[in-house]
């Protein structure tokens, strides 16, 4: 079984959330899971490669925006948001609230 990394929340790093949090694609998974509060990876329906997706879950989790879990063959992911409120307060919830909807298409991403 593959080691999924997770910092501990002494290691986030301002940097690093905003970092992952800066791109459209993985801004729209945070968006998504702030509403489900958690879902699978292959429930995402975005017209992007299934490796790309890998990557921006990487990201997400290795910033510690996200907290993955295997179940199964499923990687269920929720926000790691009390441990960002703690951190950086406010901050999830105003880039959220100022979040548009990103429609992710084939045009999108090869553009």
């Amino acid at each position: 079984m593959r080691f999924l990394y997770h910092p501990e929340q002494k290691n986030i790093s301002l940097a690093g959330v905003l970092y992952a949090l800066g791109d459209p694609v993985r801004l729209e998974i945070v968006r998504q899971l702030a509403k489900k509060k958690e879902q699978c990876c292959g429930d995402f329906d975005f017209a992007i490669a299934k490796s790309t997706m890998s990557n921006h879950f990487k990201i997400l989790r290795e910033s510690g925006v996200v907290l993955t879990r295997k179940e199964g063959t499923q990687h269920i992911n929720t926000l790691r948001t009390e441990d960002l409120e703690e951190l950086f307060p406010g901050l999830l919830e105003a880039v959220l609230n100022s979040a548009q909807p990103f429609v992710i298409t084939q045009e999108a991403v090869t553009s």
